[in-house]
């Protein structure tokens, strides 16, 4: 795990939400404090769905929806002429990139090791912070995890050119 601080907020924002610069995530959680306290769920509603497309991987492929979907909506939540009070994003990388992340990396683990690799944005009303997390589906004495993901955070925000600090 490791914590980083965004130092152009204005950059960042444009890359997070009007941008397709992390198309490649699943959106776990969103919560957004603007004149209210908006709440989204990224867990995909079975009640809203048939049987077949709960079941229709092409319809439904993860438990959760991707960013991509659900960046617009979180757009409009936060545009405006004043600063959101704070906000707190939960994303996992969408599965399917999980092998590239292992593929240069000393590690053991194999892609179906793996439950989750998270990055969580935290806007207090002053600064913005990304954390890194990692979740395996059992406990594995392999700990080369964390700085994989660690790193991969890192050289992904140096190619977008999102600048941040280590803290």
């Amino acid at each position: 795990m490791t914590a980083l601080e965004i130092q152009s907020l204005k950059q960042f924002m444009h890359a997070f939400l009007a941008d397709d610069t992390f198309d490649l995530f699943l959106l776990e959680e969103a919560v957004i404090t603007t004149y209210n306290t908006f709440h989204i769920d990224g867990r995909q509603n079975k009640s809203f769905y048939s049987s077949e497309e709960w079941n229709d991987p092409a319809i439904r492929p993860y438990e959760f929806t991707r960013w991509k979907d659900l960046r617009g909506i979180c757009f409009d939540l936060i545009k405006g002429r004043r600063t959101p009070a704070g906000f707190k994003f939960v994303l996992q990388l969408i599965p399917d990139y999980i092998e590239g992340i292992l593929k240069n990396e000393d590690t053991l683990l194999k892609p179906d090791d793996i439950k989750a690799l998270v990055l969580t944005l935290k806007y207090d009303g002053t600064r913005l912070t990304l954390v890194t997390g990692t979740s395996l589906k059992t406990f594995l004495p392999d700990q080369s995890l964390e700085p994989c993901w660690d790193g991969a955070i890192r050289r992904f925000l140096a190619k977008h050119g999102l600048h941040y600090e280590e803290l």
